[in-house]
């Protein structure tokens, strides 16, 4: 279930009404759902999120500048751990990394991340840049990472959130890495790049 929301019945409840009465598919809210609540297409991408990381990382240090992969290989560095909801909300510094697609491999300069617990799960939303994006975060068997359901969108546009536009939907995993440090790993974008990660640091 998305984090911290164990007694989150009567919002199971409504959430249940919400989707019989609008025929609407909403995020999942128990441990079995993500990602079988999701689209095809974005179970799909999750399918494949092995093979379309081990390509866009290939195809992004064969293509990188030195400077830029030293970078990407401290990104993708550190191993999982585990932290407690209270502890990752929060304001963070985030960076994007685009692998592969248009560009072997994109590193953006950092922007401004918030974590809020909004009563059903904790949400992310990117605050600042041209590039938004925002969702929420889902307990998996696998405990080294959680899922990841949200939506991109531009600045200047209102906020979304997964299936409001299937071409704005984005789903992957997120790995803790320490305190200071997560990695959402967000496989097969719809634009440009084959392989994004948001990094973000305190």
């Amino acid at each position: 279930m998305p984090l911290n929301a164990r007694k989150a019945a009567p919002a199971a409840l409504a959430a249940l009404l919400a989707i019989m009465a609008t025929g609407t598919i909403l995020p999942a809210h128990a441990d079995g759902p993500f990602p079988t609540s999701l689209a095809t297409e974005d179970q799909q991408r999750l399918e494949a999120f092995e093979t379309a990381r081990a390509e866009a990382i290939a195809e992004a240090r064969a293509g990188g500048s030195p400077e830029d992969v030293s970078v990407l290989d401290e990104v993708l560095s550190g191993r999982p751990s585990k932290m407690e909801p209270a502890e990752m909300a929060g304001i963070w510094r985030c960076r994007t990394i685009k692998l592969g697609g248009l560009l072997p491999l994109t590193i953006y300069r950092d922007f401004k991340c918030r974590i809020t617990d909004d009563g059903a799960g904790l949400r992310l939303e990117k605050l600042t840049g041209s590039q938004r994006t925002g969702g929420t975060f889902y307990d998996l068997a696998d405990e080294t990472r959680l899922g990841y359901a949200g939506a991109g969108w531009v600045a200047g546009e209102a906020p979304m959130r997964y299936g409001t536009d299937p071409e704005r939907n984005q789903v992957g995993y997120l790995v803790v890495l320490g305190p200071e440090r997560m990695r959402l790993e967000l496989p097969l974008p719809q634009f440009e790049s084959k392989f994004d990660i948001l990094e973000l640091r305190r």
